[in-house]
């Protein structure tokens, strides 16, 4: 709905603009071309639009010398035509006649960039058009109008829109990542229950959440890439409704066999914005502004795995609600959120919208030269899909960035997930808590969570300075390298191993259960600072493939986090809690000098890189 709304009003506003540069053109014309063929002036204020019109028009035309001075470019008192039979001395009607309007608003509208396509390409744009193939000896490049925003201050561009718009659309994102993250986890509350119903082990039921991780690992290959192909609200939209469906068939699930595949597919299609808000987000805020916004869905993101045990512990314990009700539970809160999308959540993908504006642009003007950049690529759309879907394979194997920050990552989700199963060991078994106060020690990690967010404003003055000292030096269009996104993760880094080895030290029956989880709490701070880092560090350094890059961290650490799923109850059992967590403390203070290396030797890293942007 909301789609369709921005899809009339982008058309609304094309026209708007449409009009506003045609009066502006035709004003040019009378100025430039009076009837008596004078050009004397006509007062200041026109005097001073001729000049600012004829300077916008040339400016854009001449970014190239040599596409400038093709033929057909010829230039009549400033205005642009692309007609090779009109002579410099030809009259203003001849000039009218001769000039079509598409072309002549091709070169006048503001934002338009003309070029001329290589004869490959005009071919591939002749056989779309279904157009008549030309002979290849007489074949000529064709000149089309790429269409762009108006101006910096377009409010087309979602970086344009209103404070208010954007924080409600981060919002709405960050609601999906708060909702798949809450299905990953909330079954894993009540294993008793329903490994009773379906008589098998609580570790064989455990594969309801490890399936669930998995699918979120197979998913997020193909919801990112799909997603800078057709947008992001298309693939929002369908994954959701795809994912409640079997969320609602997990709920009705008669066996174990049953429970486990739709879990699996309900991962598989929740996968959604593990993959794509990092897009959208880029979409909507600037690379300073994302200080403040990224927090807001690592957040969102981080709480949805946190509230499932909260929710699920409750259920599991109680004698009138069937274990089911999780997926009950996580259904509506879906249901809830799907209507949010459908009515409020407009689309973000800058190559999407300017396909819309190209498409009113040539239903106003009757001229199909008018085109955005997606769509003069010469690939097909499964072309460019499979170049998308191998991609994050070949980032994973060549890009060490990538390895290493999937690596940090992945022990991060490691431990988390293990702590699904591990809790009810922590302060199940040591305290006696029951399985409603067990879920409810995960709070301890949301307090963590949100503390982490009191480092924005700090991290925020620092970009601020480095940016403003790095503009004084390399002038207005420098920006932050993407070293500069480690801050979080050096703050946090240590936080990890110091929480896992304090929980483990004092897990005894003799030390308040406080001090596990203070620790809890550190731990929570530690995870969203790497967290952050590690996202916005791939958005920066990668850019135009970052949604590769992010792909291949969401489908390792995912995979090897459902796989230790099923490793945290005969984990916890045979070694006990103080050695399980002394390993993963071990092994994540092993991962931390990784933000610390790459603020220092980033740069010469990113120069061995294929794929990652180099900064100037």
């Amino acid at each position: 709905m909301q789609s369709f709304l921005q899809y009339r009003r982008f058309g609304r506003r094309a026209r708007e603009q449409y009009k506003r540069d045609r009066n502006r053109t035709e004003a040019l014309e009378r100025v430039n071309l009076g009837s008596d063929g004078s050009t004397e002036s006509t007062g200041t204020v026109d005097n001073v639009h001729r000049a600012s019109s004829i300077d916008e028009i040339e400016s854009r035309d001449t970014r190239d010398p040599e596409k400038a001075e093709q033929p057909g470019n010829e230039r009549l008192n400033g205005i642009l035509t692309d007609d090779n039979e009109v002579e410099r001395g030809l009259s203003a009607n001849t000039l009218r006649a001769t000039q079509s309007l598409g072309t002549n608003m091709g070169h006048a509208l503001s934002g338009i960039e003309v070029r001329q396509l290589s004869k490959a390409l005009t071919r591939t744009r002749t056989k779309k058009l279904g157009k008549k193939p030309s002979n290849e000896k007489e074949e000529k490049r064709e000149t089309v109008f790429v269409v762009g925003y108006e101006s910096e201050t377009d409010t087309m561009n979602p970086h344009r829109w209103s404070l208010v718009t954007r924080i409600g659309a981060t919002m709405m994102i960050a609601s999906i990542g708060f909702i798949v993250g809450f299905a990953s986890s909330v079954d894993s509350a009540a294993l008793a229950q329903a490994s009773a119903e379906f008589g098998v082990s609580k570790v064989v039921e455990s594969l309801a959440t490890g399936l669930f991780l998995v699918g979120f690992g197979f998913g997020g290959l193909f919801s990112g890439p799909i997603s800078e192909t057709v947008g992001r609200n298309p693939v929002y939209i369908v994954t959701l409704v795809v994912y409640m469906i079997w969320i609602m068939a997990s709920a009705l699930a008669p066996n174990l066999g049953a429970q486990l595949v739709f879990r699996f597919l309900a991962g598989f299609f929740g996968a959604t914005p593990l993959t794509c808000a990092g897009g959208s987000i880029s979409d909507l805020w600037d690379p300073m502004e994302r200080v403040y916004a990224f927090p807001v869905f690592a957040n969102a993101a981080f709480m949805g795995p946190i509230f499932g045990p909260v929710v699920g512990g409750f259920i599991g314990q109680s004698s009138r609600l069937s274990w089911r009700w999780c997926e009950w539970i996580t259904l509506i809160i879906s249901g809830l959120i799907l209507t949010l999308i459908l009515l409020f959540q407009p689309e973000t993908f800058a190559p999407v919208l300017l396909k819309w504006k190209a498409a009113h642009l040539r239903k106003i003007t009757g001229d199909d030269r008018f085109v955005a950049e997606v769509e003069i690529r010469a690939e097909t759309f499964w072309k460019r899909l499979l170049h998308a879907l191998y991609r994050p394979f070949l980032l994973t194997v060549r890009e060490p960035i990538v390895i290493l920050f999937a690596l940090y990552l992945t022990v991060v989700y490691i431990i988390l997930f293990t702590f699904l199963d591990g809790y009810t060991y922590v302060f199940g078994e040591t305290y006696g808590f029951s399985e409603g106060l067990t879920g409810l020690a995960f709070l301890g990690i949301a307090v963590g969570l949100c503390s982490a967010s009191l480092l924005v404003p700090l991290i925020h003055s620092w970009a601020k300075r480095d940016l403003k000292v790095l503009r004084e030096e390399e002038g207005p269009s420098a920006k932050l390298p993407p070293e500069k996104r480690l801050w979080y993760a050096m703050f946090g880094a240590p936080a990890v191993p110091i929480s896992l080895f304090w929980m483990g030290w004092t897990n005894y029956h003799d030390i308040s259960c406080w001090s596990g989880l203070a620790a809890s709490v550190l731990f929570g701070y530690g995870i969203l600072c790497i967290f952050i880092s590690t996202y916005q560090y791939i958005i920066d350094a990668y850019e135009i493939n970052a949604a590769s890059a992010l792909a291949s961290l969401t489908f390792i650490r995912y995979i090897a986090a459902g796989g230790m799923v099923e490793v945290g109850i005969p984990f916890y059992e045979n070694m006990g809690v103080h050695w399980t967590l002394t390993i993963l403390g071990s092994i994540s203070a092993l991962m931390v000098p990784v933000p610390y290396a790459f603020y220092i030797w980033g740069p010469k890293i990113r120069s061995y890189s294929s794929y990652a942007a180099i900064s100037e």
